[in-house]
């Protein structure tokens, strides 16, 4: 199993609805995430950050994730919740939305 931790900004003006549309996610889209073998995922908010935390178990994680991005109805979802999203300085490499973070500690 691996954890991934990721952090994104998001639009202080698209706040509000940011919570409203996680306050009803579509089920296929939560459909294509358990069956890109993601389980256990959160998003939280500080301030203007959103920080999600997800376990993979699968075998490939990035052809999982680019199975989950040619999906339509993530496709129609990530329309929705992205002009409420802004790159984090941190997401350096082209085309990063969220940058992945470095797991530092963890106790088990």
């Amino acid at each position: 199993m691996k954890r991934v931790a990721q952090v994104i900004a998001v639009r202080p003006e698209k706040l509000d609805e940011y919570r409203e549309l996680h306050r009803a996610v579509p089920q296929p889209v939560l459909d294509r995430i358990r069956r890109s073998h993601i389980s256990n995922y959160s998003i939280h908010l500080l301030g203007d950050r959103l920080f999600s935390y997800f376990e993979y178990h699968g075998d490939d994680l990035a052809a999982d994730l680019a199975l989950l991005a040619e999906d339509e109805a993530t496709q129609r979802w990530w329309k929705l919740t992205a002009p409420c999203q802004v790159p984090v300085p941190e997401a350096a490499a082209p085309g990063e939305w969220w940058a992945t973070a470095e797991q530092v500690f963890l106790m088990e």
